[in-house]
């Protein structure tokens, strides 16, 4: 690796870089052990310690040495820079930080820049009533929490897309960068355009341990930790000590080459010269873990292992030796030479301080985009699909969906604040229209043979679900806005991604200052029905069963049935903020079953009543309910069949399309209310729900309701193989024959009446078995089936 021996730094710049250092560190130590005696002004006693010991200082005084570096390149080269914290559990640092720059106190007032709110700075960390111990959203100047570990660079890079003149130094804690989704995003320097986009710079943190075990790339050589970041595509530069002089000199060089590198990648891609990918600057700081710490504590080396990651004294309160340590410890870093009589900072290290949004805890890219405004949306009705009669036209309607996203694009150009990420899946997922607007982003080799790749291309593709959803985050967390296309089953490799970001916008709509950001939409296709060539491993419909644990005000889910229910879903995700969108729509060709407006006015319903497939009058014998495309079809095909071989039956069609619909309202804000929910399901009739996903979910929501005793679901019941599509329905008894035979055994008094019907619907379901082993192919009266019912008089869907 690239070493920079210069020392830049004179006397005053060295000792007041160090004095801002010591004191980040003292508040950093402050946090974790004092709920007292904040500026020690008498002697150290248990009472002033924490009851509970609760934090993270092994990575805290290199964070803390990045931090006061990077205030001063920012001052000197005025830089629009944000600090993304991958060890995020050094949230002490950041708090530290912070509060020592202003940015805090102005954020919080009831936390001042003096000795009482030093006293609540302390103890308010890691306490009831106070702030996690990690970089949480309730630390200004954060966008990323790092409570989980292996998102920092996806989301570095997600931030710099389309901020052409943003920074953001990423730490990459040595433990994260362990996670197969950091060792993935390495690779994000392929994607961004150096003329339009922001950079990134990767400062790898090489401190040796994680909690128990030491990190992988501390242990491999230098000469193999550089071929591995130059085969990445990085230049790595190395800052290397122990010495706080020796480091203090060598980052600040170093930083000074780097950020200099960067400019001239930018300036010559700027240049309008043919562009050319150049390696990517970056820097491995390798200090010790627990630096400046105590070096042993009861005759056992701390500073530089693992023993220093968390707490590195935990008996302070009961052992007299662990006090006396750390009020050594704290009294080590001269509090009295940095704070004055108040309590405040000293003018000297407010001196090593950024202006105003310049401070990173204050850059407005951190609050939800410098600028961040909503999307000019294309009108619907250019892309509705006509629908003269329910179910007679078939279209693609991801296909559909992606001449609207197009669109969407073309008329966010100037601002430049709308993407679409998926995992190599944008075509195959109908969504190629795009390529008429765009290309994909590429900054890699290109040859003869491939297609829609483009430098500063608005489509982000990567076999990454890990890295596309990192760089989307990003990209939201900093005011724009995205979508992410996916197959249903393999979404499941993001869980604990949409997890984090939920928690995070779950706290942040508690956070007055908080701005709101862009909603997480999600289009799930190629879902599980609608997977018989791939089979079993790519039949999964459980990311909605995951999602809806997360809180009610944060999330939605959406199953529109058919084109113009998908459009008009699609548009109202694209305009909301502040929730994560889950939308399940097949790309295979479907039914058209409701005209433009009313598929707009059932969407906005989120549930509603079908006339042109009831004949219920107002009374029905039974409730036919559906949420999702292929259980629709398979329920108005049932209910075909019932009204041909049972026409006095009454029979009342439910499409869901709001799945959150179905919550009782005190549950959800989308929830129907008992008088609603009854009037459609009613509280005495059998109802038979055919759902996409596993059917204990439709329990779970409405368990509570009147009527839940006489509620059936089918759904996916983990029955699946490479098979046909009508095969998949059957297996998972989610099939037209069987919905059927539901009905007949559950309506009072029809199993009778309707004996041989239920034997012939029986028949069907062996016949199909027999046909599909022979032919390969499903039975033609299934495969061509097209709904033939007459609409009734007053057909609010077919009439609108």
């Amino acid at each position: 690796m690239h070493q920079i021996t210069e020392k830049p730094l004179t006397t005053d710049e060295l000792d007041a870089l160090d004095a801002y250092w010591r004191a980040a560190n003292y508040l950093a130590v402050g946090q974790i052990y004092l709920m007292k005696n904040p500026l020690l002004r008498q002697p150290l006693q248990p009472a002033d310690v924490k009851p509970r010991l609760l934090g993270h200082w092994g990575t805290t005084p290199g964070l803390n040495m990045i931090y006061a570096h990077l205030n001063r390149v920012i001052r000197q080269r005025d830089l629009n820079l944000m600090y993304v914290i991958g060890p995020g559990h050094g949230g002490p640092a950041i708090a530290a930080n912070t509060w020592l720059e202003g940015s805090y106190s102005e954020t919080y007032p009831d936390v001042p820049r003096d000795a009482a709110g030093m006293e609540h700075l302390f103890r308010q960390f890691s306490f009831p009533g106070g702030i996690p111990s990690h970089v949480a959203p309730e630390l200004p100047g954060s966008i990323h929490e790092g409570g989980e570990l292996g998102y920092s660079l996806s989301h570095a890079y997600g931030a710099v897309l389309d901020n052409p003149d943003l920074v953001v130094a990423c730490v990459i804690g040595d433990g994260e960068a362990e996670t197969g989704p950091l060792a993935a995003s390495w690779h994000s320097n392929k994607f961004v355009d150096p003329a339009s986009d922001g950079a990134v710079l990767p400062i790898l943190h090489l401190n040796g341990y994680k909690i128990a075990n030491p990190a992988v790339l501390a242990r491999i050589g230098d000469e193999e930790l550089t071929k591995l970041l130059e085969g990445y595509g990085y230049r790595p530069y190395l800052v290397d000590g122990d010495d706080p002089e020796h480091v203090h000199q060598q980052l600040a060089a170093t930083l000074d080459t780097v950020l200099g590198e960067i400019a001239d990648i930018q300036s010559e891609a700027r240049s309008g010269s043919a562009p050319v990918r150049r390696p990517s600057p970056m820097i491995v700081l390798r200090t010790p873990k627990g630096w400046t710490g105590p070096h042993e504590v009861d005759g056992v080396l701390v500073e530089g292992t693992w023993r220093a990651h968390q707490v590195p004294l935990s008996g302070v309160r009961t052992n007299p030796e662990h006090l006396a340590l750390l009020e050594q410890w704290l009294r080590s870093y001269r509090p009295e030479e940095l704070f004055d009589e108040s309590g405040s900072p000293i003018g000297r290290l407010l001196d090593q301080v950024p202006v105003g949004d310049r401070r990173m805890g204050s850059n407005p890219h951190s609050n939800g985009g410098a600028d961040s405004r909503d999307l000019e949306l294309p009108p619907l009705s250019a892309y509705a699909v006509p629908v003269p009669v329910p179910g007679e036209g078939m279209h693609e309607p991801t296909r559909v969906l992606g001449n609207y996203l197009a669109d969407v694009m073309r008329l966010n150009e100037k601002q430049q604040n709308f993407r679409v990420f998926g995992p190599d899946e944008t075509a195959s997922n109908r969504l190629d229209a795009l390529y008429q607007v765009t290309g994909k982003a590429w900054n890699a080799e290109t040859l003869p043979t491939d297609e829609h790749l483009e430098v500063g291309g608005r489509v982000m593709e990567i076999l990454s679900e890990h890295t596309c959803q990192g760089w989307l985050e990003g990209y939201l967390l900093t005011g724009r806005h995205g979508w992410f296309s996916c197959y249903e089953a393999f979404v499941h490799l993001v869980d604990s991604m949409v997890n984090q970001h939920a928690k995070w916008l779950k706290v942040t709509r508690k956070l007055r200052w908080r701005r709101e950001i862009p909603s997480l939409n999600y289009l799930l296709t190629s879902h599980v029905w609608q997977q018989d060539h791939n089979g079993f491993s790519h039949q999964d419909p459980g990311f909605i069963d995951h999602v809806v644990n997360k809180k009610a005000e944060v999330v939605r889910v959406y199953l529109p049935p058919d084109t113009n229910t998908l459009l008009a879903t699609a548009d109202h995700c694209l305009r909301s903020r502040h929730l994560i969108n889950v939308v399940v729509a097949g790309k295979q060709p479907q039914a058209d079953w409701l005209a433009p407006e009313a598929a707009v006015l059932h969407c906005a319903r989120g549930i509603g009543v079908w006339d042109f497939a009831s004949n219920d009058e107002g009374d029905p014998d039974v409730v036919l309910a559906c949420a999702g495309d292929v259980p629709t079809l398979e329920t108005l095909a049932a209910v075909t069949l019932l009204r041909e071989h049972l026409p006095t039956l009454r029979i009342r069609v439910i499409n869901v399309v709001d799945l959150m619909r179905l919550q009782p309202a005190s549950e959800h804000p989308h929830g129907l209310s008992d008088a609603e929910f009854d009037a459609l399901f009613t509280t005495d009739k059998p109802v038979v729900f055919a759902y996409h996903g596993y059917p204990w979910l439709i329990h779970r929501l409405t368990y509570r309701r009147h009527n839940h005793d006489n509620l059936h679901v089918r759904g996916y019941k983990e029955e699946g193989t490479t098979t046909t599509p009508f095969d998949m329905v059957v297996r998972n008894d989610l099939d037209r024959f069987h919905l059927a035979i539901d009905v007949i055994d559950r309506v009072p008094g029809l199993g009778t009446r309707a004996a041989a019907t239920r034997q012939w619907l029986t028949d069907q379901r062996a016949r199909h078995h027999a046909y599909i082993i022979e032919h390969g192919e499903d039975l033609p009266e299934v495969r061509d089936w097209r709904w033939t019912s007459c609409p009734v008089a007053g057909n609010r869907e077919t009439d609108t």
